[in-house]
């Protein structure tokens, strides 16, 4: 039952809606107000909230889980380098929970009673494996953070400076923070969330009554005078386009957080201007902050640029580019399930990586722009890389910090389109970590193509060895001996022309060979058509036993017209074992041949094979920029 007392400070009314908050902030004189049954005791002044970008207030209302809730209460907290939003929320079936707002991503998470013992904060490291609450964790984040201000019913006092140190674990499904300010510490499990799922209402740009605009922070570069400026509290650190200072945007003095670069080092250019607005994949974005990567490999240097892009409800996305090569890349909310820094492979969202590559070292170079944390030139982390074109999954890893990320590849025609720009932008060098092969859907339109007209060709040459089958028109048997190699065969018949007439002999040799002279006459006009055959045969026992040679033969004539013919057969036996000899002859007309199939297919296969070893080489080239570039002759077509 919803509590309303009156604030002791300034009378104004305070209602308490949960049960389990025992503190709320005055909206009206700011003070802390604890409950204590019907009555209020004013505990001192709440720091005012820090304006920022975020579409909630309280009073907002959503559906998690099927069941309606409203925004009660709200911590802001700052760390090193940002900071993020915490709702407290009611639902109707009087849970409470809370919302996290941080660089875009929405995450609801409840508090978790634990039973085992929960590890001590100083002995936390980023990637390590947990098991908690009946689930595997990985530390992706250890941070020592301090609310600066709250508003609303909360179940806990809060005041500006109020220090806690936080742990952030995910796995792929779910998240979970382990707040070390209390003892024994708190074990909060939830999920990240879509904004457009919680069917938020009530939202600032939904309200009657005007907001307060959020006013952007101009303020002059401490390195070139340059003008500087920060759009929201949200932007925690701005470089320098004109000398490539960083500045901390949220100290007030504008403190230093790395120098101007030097006359010495390369100054970068970005290909999409700072400012520069567009639809990227269905999606508004807008480019805020431009900045350069390098890693060194056996003393060469090698970098790539990343823009920072701002779009609707506080989200973020990068943009990064390499030789030309973008990829349009997403913070994951929910990492995979594995967190080794160095595996072959890893599966996620239902597809495969491969492990590509490992930097050791990544380090920011130059900085311009705005960015959502306080980025610094000479700042590093390891970056280690999977691929599935056209995706590729990596993992950023400080000390501290353990992220992973899903960028997809977008061609530099899609980019330029999205962003407006009139000249384009360069064609890419070379292939890329996550280039789709262009040669993956010609190699297998080719081999379906190849399936079917070998199929087809198949059909054809069945239908053509059963329409034109053999058929025999002479079997005779003859004798040949010393003193009697000459033999005359009976007339047979051709209707018609024979486009092929085959000729076969099937001997009695036992280790021996003769040569054969045989004569086609056309017993009409006398026109005879000539062969010479030798045949030979032996066999025995050595070691086993072995054979060379065959006893059968054949020879063909072509294109004989029709009439009526003869055969004369001259052997010419081996003198040194003139023995007799056993010969049937056969005449036929030859069926349907294979070698116009046999062509066919080799004319046909060419096609697929082309493509084959024009995807094989793309993937070769693909592997030869990894850290598992095969040898020389090797290739791997395997990585569509």
């Amino acid at each position: 039952m919803a509590l309303t007392a009156s604030c002791p400070s300034c009378g104004a009314a305070v209602v308490f809606r949960s049960a389990s908050s025992l503190f709320a902030v005055c909206d009206y004189c700011r003070s802390t107000l604890v409950r204590h049954d019907r009555e209020l005791e004013d505990i001192g002044k709440m720091a005012a909230l820090v304006e920022d970008r975020s579409p909630l207030r309280l009073g907002a209302e959503g559906r998690y889980g099927g069941v309606h809730f409203a925004l009660i209460g709200r911590i802001q907290v700052r760390y090193g380098d940002g900071g993020w939003n915490e709702w407290h929320l009611l639902f109707d079936d009087q849970r409470t929970g809370w919302l996290s707002e941080a660089g875009g991503e929405y995450v609801v998470s409840f508090l978790q009673p634990v039973m085992e013992p929960l590890p001590p904060f100083d002995g936390l490291q980023a990637g390590q494996r947990l098991a908690l609450a009946g689930q595997a964790w990985t530390v992706a984040n250890i941070e020592q953070a301090e609310c600066v201000g709250g508003e609303g019913e909360l179940p806990f006092k809060v005041g500006a400076g109020y220090p806690f140190a936080a742990v952030d674990l995910r796995n792929e499904r779910n998240f979970a923070t382990l707040d070390y300010s209390e003892t024994p510490p708190l074990l909060f499990v939830g999920e990240a969330v879509d904004f457009a799922a919680l069917a938020m209402n009530g939202l600032r740009d939904g309200i009657a009554a005007p907001e307060r605009r959020i006013e952007a922070k101009v303020f002059r570069c401490p390195g070139c005078g340059a003008p500087l400026q920060a759009r929201s509290a949200d932007i925690l650190a701005v470089g320098c386009a004109a000398c490539g200072t960083v500045v901390d945007a949220a100290d007030a003095n504008a403190r230093v957080l790395s120098k101007a670069l030097g006359s010495r080092d390369e100054k970068y250019v970005p290909r999409l201007p700072l400012g520069t607005t567009g639809t990227l994949q269905g999606r508004p974005a807008e480019v805020i902050g431009f900045l350069v990567r390098q890693c060194r490999e056996g003393g060469i240097a090698y970098d790539w640029r990343e823009y920072l892009l701002a779009g609707a409800n506080g989200t973020y996305r990068w943009l990064t580019e390499y030789n030309g090569h973008w990829n349009v890349v997403e913070v994951l909310s929910r990492p995979p399930r594995t967190s080794a820094i160095e595996i072959e492979g890893i599966a996620h969202d239902g597809r495969r990586f491969r492990h590509f590559s490992t930097t050791a070292r990544a380090e920011v170079i130059q900085v311009a722009g705005e960015f959502t944390w306080r980025v610094r030139r000479g700042e590093s982390c390891r970056v280690v890389d999977y691929v599935a074109p056209p995706w590729m999954l990596s993992r950023e890893s400080t000390d501290r910090d353990l992220n992973w990320s899903l960028g997809e590849y977008v061609p530099p025609a899609d980019i330029a389109a999205a962003f407006g720009l009139k000249n384009g932008l360069p064609e890419p060098l070379g292939i890329y970590a996550n280039q789709p092969n262009p040669w993956a859907g010609t190699r297998g339109r080719a081999f379906g193509l190849f399936w079917k007209l070998a199929l087809a060709a198949v059909l054809l040459q069945a239908v053509f060895l059963g329409l034109s089958g053999e058929r025999l028109l002479l079997r005779q048997e003859l004798g040949f001996a010393p003193g009697q190699t000459e033999a005359v065969s009976r007339d047979f018949t051709l209707a018609a022309p024979a486009r092929k007439v085959a000729v076969r002999n099937r001997t009695t040799l036992d280790n021996n060979w003769v040569g054969l002279d045989l004569l086609l006459v056309d017993k009409a006009s006398g026109r005879a058509w000539p062969a010479a055959r030798e045949l030979a045969y032996y066999h025995g026992y050595d070691d086993g036993y072995w054979s060379e040679g065959s006893r059968d033969d054949e020879v063909v004539f072509r294109d004989v017209p029709a009439g009526t013919y003869y055969l004369t057969v001259d052997a010419d036996l081996a003198p040194e074992k003139p023995g007799a000899l056993r010969d049937t002859l056969e005449v036929a007309t030859a069926g349907a041949g294979w070698s116009n199939f046999v062509l066919l297919m080799i004319f046909l296969a060419a096609f697929p094979l082309f493509a084959f070893l024009r995807h094989a080489a793309f993937e070769t080239g693909r592997w030869a920029e990894s850290d598992h570039a095969p040898e020389a002759g090797d290739s791997d077509g395997d990585d569509d």
